[in-house]
C-alpha cells in the first residue's frame, strides 16, 4: 500500500471518524498554546504523519532484527558463554544484540532514503510544512533552483546517513575495526 494511501486511510479513520487525531496541519490554530501544551499538540499532529511513514519501516527493521538475533543464538560463542556459567541477560546484551545489530543498520541506512521521499509525499497528505510542500510548490512554480536545493539536501543527508552507518559498523563489530587498522 503507498504511503500517501495510507495516510488518507488513516485521515478518514482516526481524524474524520474517530476524531482522535487533528486531519491537517502543523499545530490547532484556534488557540494560542505555550510550553509544554504546545509541545503535546504538535506531537497530536504528528501522529498520524509519523505512523504512516514508519510502519512500513518498523515492519521490516522488527522482522530482520528478529531474524538476526535468532541466528546470533545459534553460534559457538553463545555456546561457549554459557558453557563460561554467563548469565542469559549477558550473553545477550554482550554477544548476541552487537552481532544482530549489524543487520538492523544495514536496512536502517539503506531505507533513510525511501522514507525521505514518502516523507515528501506524506507532509502533502496532511498538510504538515516542510520540505515535501516546498517540493511540491516548487514543482508547481517552476522554480528549478529550489528544487535543486531539494535535491542537494536530500543526497547529502542520504550520504551523512550511509556514513553514520560505517561508523555504527565500525563501532559494532571489532572484525571492522582491525580490518580498517590493518588497511591503514
Amino acid at each position: 500500500m503507498p504511503i500517501f494511501w495510507l495516510g488518507q486511510m488513516l485521515i478518514i479513520v482516526f481524524a474524520i471518524h474517530l476524531g482522535w487525531f487533528p486531519a491537517q496541519g502543523m499545530r490547532s490554530m484556534r488557540e494560542e498554546l505555550h510550553g509544554l501544551d504546545a509541545v503535546l499538540n504538535v506531537t497530536r499532529h504528528l501522529a498520524l504523519p509519523a505512523f504512516s511513514v514508519m510502519i512500513f519501516y518498523i515492519a521490516i527493521v522488527s522482522r530482520v532484527a528478529r531474524a538476526s538475533v535468532a541466528e546470533a543464538l545459534h553460534h559457538d560463542y553463545v555456546l561457549t558463554a554459557k558453557a563460561k556459567g554467563l548469565s542469559r541477560r549477558t550473553i545477550l546484551w554482550r554477544h548476541v544484540l552487537p552481532n544482530a545489530l549489524i543487520p538492523v543498520v544495514t536496512v536502517i541506512g539503506y531505507n533513510f532514503g525511501h522514507s525521505l521521499t514518502g516523507a515528501i509525499l506524506v507532509e502533502t497528505v496532511f498538510a504538515w510544512p516542510g520540505i515535501g510542500s516546498l517540493f511540491i510548490t516548487s514543482i508547481t512554480n517552476r522554480d528549478y533552483p529550489v528544487l535543486q536545493g531539494i535535491f542537494l539536501v536530500a543526497a547529502v543527508s542520504v550520504v551523512i546517513i550511509n556514513m553514520l552507518t560505517d561508523l555504527l559498523y565500525a563501532y559494532l563489530d571489532p572484525r571492522v575495526r582491525s580490518s580498517h587498522a590493518r588497511s591503514a
